[in-house]
């Protein structure tokens, strides 16, 4: 069966609303962790116990990215609440310069109550570091799907764009959380180690870490490896169609430091194992050798596409992230920004990851799907994905952003 063709119904199962956990535990480390692999092993242990299971000499690879405030809300002068949802950058288009711009900016963006706002500027006092800004937004354009162009200005232009939508915002928590965000969650939903402002989700396998928790990993011989791909709201998206064939993979813009590369390299020629948190952080990690063999072909356009890891003939993984440095080298560059729409799902051959730190995730949704191909999935009545989800039921775990986590790993393959 062609990887188009897998029915999307295949990967459901009786996901409760009370299963869904609206709040994290106090200690993050402290939540439940499901650890097995593609043998049909499994053990019930807590997060805190993750460093014993990290083979010494190891890489773990973290997304470092972090969330922004991209729900902002105003009024019109008639008292219509209108929301604004930040998605992706437009102008600047570069997410570091976007935010240290100042005085304007434009985003790509869906709006809430949008028959209400088809035109006109709306008008937003707020308050940065003291200083009152009056921040203004007006629709500048349509965009592919359901987006619009907004276009943003604030009257102070010493202060950055960063500053504003800090002051101007909320945190962007997942819709089924089914309520509002709160104070605790500016804290709750990043991680430890968030560092590079982009994403309207949070990559939420990682918010289980504590600095001391990453301490006891370090001191066990095991470097952690940062990356950043900056979440999209596309990662909520459902698959609406019947087969995955039907359904466009979002694209996720994601940026790569030559070391972090180098780093590979030198781990897949040595045999040291490489662990990713989080599927953002997978799909990272799996477009590489990917973007470098597209190179090696004489495709510069660095993006991935959603099916091209079904139909490339087959090339060296090491050799082809050789071709990314070289190609990073050549154009002066210590880092490399980049966009991936892969889609991972059964049948897609796994070349970096060989294990995964990860929550549980909703059903019928693309990264069940990634979890699926991961463990090895099979067509009987009982794919391990499905027997390790039905245990976790069974025991009561917590699903979702803010639940329980999961350790897979699977065998050289």
């Amino acid at each position: 069966m062609s990887v188009r063709d897998i029915r999307i119904e295949d990967y459901n199962y009786p996901l409760s609303d009370s299963r869904i956990a609206r709040y994290p535990l106090a200690d993050r480390a402290s939540c439940r962790l499901l650890a097995a692999d593609d043998a049909g092993n499994f053990r019930h242990l807590h997060f805190s116990d993750l460093p014993a299971l990290l083979p010494e000499g190891a890489l773990l690879a973290c997304n470092d990215t972090r969330v922004i405030n991209a729900r902002i809300e105003m009024h019109k002068p008639t008292g219509s609440r209108i929301e604004i949802f930040l998605l992706e950058p437009v102008s600047p288009v570069d997410y570091v310069l976007m935010f240290q711009a100042k005085g304007s900016c434009r985003w790509s963006c869906l709006v809430g109550n949008r028959k209400k706002w088809k035109e006109g500027e709306l008008v937003k006092e707020i308050e940065v570091n003291g200083v009152a800004v009056r921040l203004s937004a007006v629709i500048v354009g349509r965009l592919p799907g359901n987006a619009f162009e907004v276009e943003f200005s604030w009257d102070v232009p010493e202060v950055n764009w960063a500053s504003v939508v800090e002051a101007a915002g909320q945190i962007p928590i997942p819709p089924y959380l089914n309520r509002e965000s709160e104070k605790s969650d500016e804290d709750d939903y990043q991680t430890v180690y968030a560092r590079m402002q982009g994403s309207v989700a949070a990559p939420t396998a990682g918010l289980h870490f504590t600095d001391g928790l990453i301490a006891e990993i370090k001191g066990r011989g095991v470097t952690m490896l940062p990356v950043t791909l900056h979440v999209g709201a596309g990662t909520f998206q459902p698959v609406k169609a019947d087969t995955i064939g039907g359904h466009p993979m979002h694209t996720e813009t994601f940026t790569v430091t030559e070391a972090a590369v180098r780093e590979l390299v030198d781990a897949l020629e040595a045999g040291r194992p490489v662990a990713a948190v989080g599927t953002t952080t997978v799909r990272t990690l799996e477009s590489l050798p990917r973007l470098g063999f597209n190179i090696m072909s004489g495709d510069e356009s660095l993006h991935v596409d959603q099916w091209q890891a079904y139909e490339e003939p087959d090339y060296d993984t090491a050799e082809a992230l050789r071709a990314l440095l070289r190609y990073m080298k050549e154009s002066g560059v210590g880092s490399l920004t980049a966009a991936t729409s892969i889609m991972i799902a059964p049948g897609f051959r796994w070349r970096v990851v060989n294990a995964m730190v990860t929550n549980f995730h909703q059903p019928q949704s693309t990264l069940l799907l990634l979890v699926a191909s991961f463990l090895g999935d099979d067509t009987g009545d009982s794919p391990l994905w499905r027997r390790y989800y039905d245990e976790a039921l069974d025991r009561g775990y917590r699903f979702l952003s803010y639940g329980d986590a999961c350790f897979f790993t699977h065998a050289a393959r």
